[in-house]
């Protein structure tokens, strides 16, 4: 059996009944909207994004946490709520996700949050930059439970890594790669499923190879290349990269850059997830990245009133008539189709 194979059996041991039931509900409803041009909700999410912090490390170009941009606040999900939160899911929803900015190991408490989503038997998943994975994280990082542990490595040299990971040291990355992989063989667990994620960008594309080779020698379970967001694409960047398959962007006649992908009616993202800030914010999905469309707030709200509630069908309404128009719509690669 390989190893891809074997994730995706453990996603599936998830599935209940009851969870699969809800998986039907919410296909059926995505594809009654699209066929009657009215937003219907039939079950509660498939997937959920639960924000740890909003604070980072590094300081990335083109992302609101390394710039420190927010206009939203930054801070920690508090444990009592988190659990609170996973307590109103568990029974329908089998995939947590713990990100959606900043790193998740800067939250003390997140190991323990990934604990309790193991408990109730939900897949989880999170991504970080790999800094904090010292030889005690990694061993409790694979005695939480967690199911997928996505590393960010977006480069095989110092001096190309640190070029968008700007404050970054690979040599920390590689190590607690190397910290991962011998505490899953020293305790003999299956889990988590290690990705490198290998961000395209102009400085780094001649690296694709080397970054292959690197995640063979470093034990890790697969290698996911994801074309790079660029918030202001129109007039061209220098982290556009060459080779247009890894771009997100075509040039047009004009000279000025494009979406490759044009923009369907509908978005099977919003039918089946949701994303919930630190401190209990409801946004529709992780291009919203400083929380602009907010449609419930869970400090204040159950997420049930929330996912089937007046705001949330309002905004999957007008994707349904014109997805252009939607500000976090206008540079999103995904949501087309299906499987995302």
């Amino acid at each position: 059996m390989n190893k891809n194979t074997a994730d995706i059996l453990n996603l599936l041991s998830k599935l209940t009944f009851r969870r699969f039931l809800n998986f039907g509900k919410v296909i059926s409803g995505y594809y009654w909207s699209r066929f009657t041009g009215r937003a219907h909700v039939f079950g509660m999410p498939f997937s959920v994004s639960i924000e740890p912090t909003t604070s980072c490390n590094l300081r990335c170009p083109e992302c609101p946490s390394g710039l420190r941009s927010f206009s939203r606040p930054t801070g920690m999900l508090e444990k009592q709520f988190y659990t609170s939160v996973i307590d109103q899911l568990f029974k329908d929803s089998m995939y947590v996700i713990f990100y959606f900015q900043g790193e998740p190991y800067l939250n003390t408490d997140f190991l323990q949050m990934v604990n309790y989503a193991h408990s109730k038997r939900m897949y989880s998943a999170t991504s970080t930059n790999a800094h904090y994975l010292n030889d005690e994280n990694a061993k409790k990082t694979v005695e939480s439970g967690l199911d997928r542990l996505i590393i960010s490595i977006d480069g095989t040299s110092q001096e190309v890594y640190e070029q968008y990971r700007i404050g970054g040291q690979l040599s920390k990355v590689i190590e607690g790669t190397k910290n991962i992989v011998k505490w899953k063989k020293t305790l003999k667990s299956k889990t988590p499923y290690v990705v490198f994620q290998f961000l395209v960008v102009a400085p780094n594309e001649h690296q694709i190879t080397d970054a292959e080779n690197l995640a063979k020698e470093l034990g890790v379970d697969d290698i996911a290349f994801k074309t790079a967001q660029i918030n202001d694409y129109q007039n061209g960047s220098a982290l556009i990269p060459i080779n247009d398959h890894y771009s997100r962007y075509k040039k047009a006649a004009d000279g000025t850059f494009q979406l490759k992908n044009k923009l369907m009616n509908h978005c099977w993202k919003v039918w089946q997830s949701a994303v919930i800030t630190w401190d209990g914010k409801v946004v529709p999905c992780c291009f919203d990245k400083d929380a602009t469309h907010q449609i419930g707030n869970l400090a204040k709200e159950q997420f049930k009133e929330v996912w089937k509630g007046k705001e949330f069908i309002q905004f999957r309404q007008s994707l349904l008539k014109s997805r252009k128009e939607i500000d976090i719509c206008q540079n999103c690669s995904e949501g087309g189709k299906i499987w995302t």
